[in-house]
């Protein structure tokens, strides 16, 4: 299991790293800010395609180690490549870099089960939550720390590291089975997401709340320029975020099995977030991140929840691999869109639209979140596929 963390953990690092440190190393290279959203949106939105394609494949293969060491490799030429290469060449890059991206979550939570077993299954699982947790809180850190140590481009190059850590981390990996459920249809997790009320609601508030998350970075590395710290701080703000979610994650345990705590968090968020708009000074910006990390905090832990009580166990990583393709695809999408709305808005109007974009996003999952009469209740169906299973 200390392979599996340490490769797990430097993967997420990397893709961590990717946003702050793409964003600062195109900026600083004069390349314009549409070409570095869509450089942004290129590493993330081939994963919505091929998320529900990999999350059927990985639900019966017996190669799962060899296909997260060929994404890691394929992360490290993309960064490696855009560094070496002329600004146009980033956004294929990227995409290429993207194209296994929900391998780095759903791919390797998956194999947690199977290394683990029964018995260490409980800490087995918080520990990999852990491991999301401290890739999340130390890669925006590193990449700027990286870009103001180092270089820009050294920091893009850090990511390449790491992922090749990764690759060597997983050579270390006993081998694990492929799922006794076998593989299901390529679309039948995502009919089973559309189809079950409460899974539906935290899937489409999360997506369209994601989704405006990929104007944020952009818009945020431009507002640290204009706070006077430079546009590699940004990735300090997105640490000080993280902290906050620490803190909560911890702290609200005990609400992180309630579905909804995921809206409830998504719109106390999005107020803490649109408040960053009217930061005028850079240690108000972090401090204003940290309240609005609190805020999102429990988020995360009680989407997995969801995920887990509303599912049957041969449709998990299928589900899981889903919405994270769902999500990504409608970061890339966000992203695509920063270099069209700056041009009306200034960076702090477009921080404060992502704000407002989260309140919206739970408000639209609570109007989906309503159960049919006619339909069994979702708890029912997964408890009943979990006893056929067994």
């Amino acid at each position: 299991m200390r392979a599996y963390y340490t490769a797990a953990t430097l993967a997420r690092l990397g893709d961590e790293m990717v946003g702050p440190a793409l964003a600062v190393y195109l900026l600083t290279r004069g390349v314009d800010t549409a070409l570095t959203g869509i450089t942004l949106a290129a590493y993330a939105l081939p994963s919505m395609l091929t998320g529900p394609l990999l999350g059927s494949w990985l639900d019966g293969t017996r190669y799962r180690r060899a296909a997260l060491a060929v994404n890691q490799c394929a992360l490290a030429v993309a960064m490696i490549g855009i560094v070496v290469t002329p600004g146009w060449a980033a956004p294929p890059l990227a995409a290429l870099a993207g194209l296994a991206l929900p391998m780095t979550s759903a791919g390797f939570s998956a194999m947690v089960p199977g290394l683990a077993g029964p018995k260490r299954l409980t800490r087995a699982n918080s520990m990999d939550a852990l491991s999301f947790s401290a890739a999340a809180l130390a890669g925006p850190a590193a990449a700027g720390l990286c870009a103001k140590l180092i270089t820009p481009a050294g920091s893009v190059l850090a990511i390449a590291a790491a992922a090749l850590g990764s690759v060597a981390a997983l050579v270390f990996i006993a081998p694990v089975p492929p799922s006794p459920h076998g593989r299901q249809p390529v679309l039948t997790g995502l009919r089973h997401m559309i189809r079950t009320p409460r899974l539906r609601a935290v899937t489409l508030a999360t997506t369209l709340g994601w989704g405006s998350m990929g104007l944020l970075i952009v818009a945020l590395t431009e507002r640290t320029d204009q706070l006077g710290v430079g546009e590699d701080s940004a990735g300090f703000v997105l640490t000080a975020l993280e902290i906050g979610c620490v803190v909560t994650n911890v702290a609200l345990i005990r609400f992180q099995d309630r579905w909804g705590t995921v809206l409830i968090s998504l719109a106390a968020y999005g107020v803490a977030l649109a408040s960053w708009s009217l930061a005028g000074s850079f240690p108000v910006l972090l401090a204003l991140a940290v309240v609005a990390g609190l805020a999102l905090g429990p988020q995360f832990s009680a989407l997995l929840a969801a995920r887990q009580r509303y599912s049957p166990p041969g449709l998990l990583s299928q589900v899981g691999a889903t919405g994270a393709s769902l999500k990504i695809g409608a970061y890339a999408l966000g992203a695509a869109l920063v270099g069209p709305l700056r041009t009306v808005l200034s960076p702090a109007g477009v921080i404060a639209v992502v704000g407002l974009m989260q309140v919206v996003s739970a408000l639209l999952g609570w109007a989906v979140s309503r159960q049919s009469r006619r339909q069994p209740e979702p708890d029912a169906v997964a408890t009943a596929d979990r006893r056929r299973s067994a």
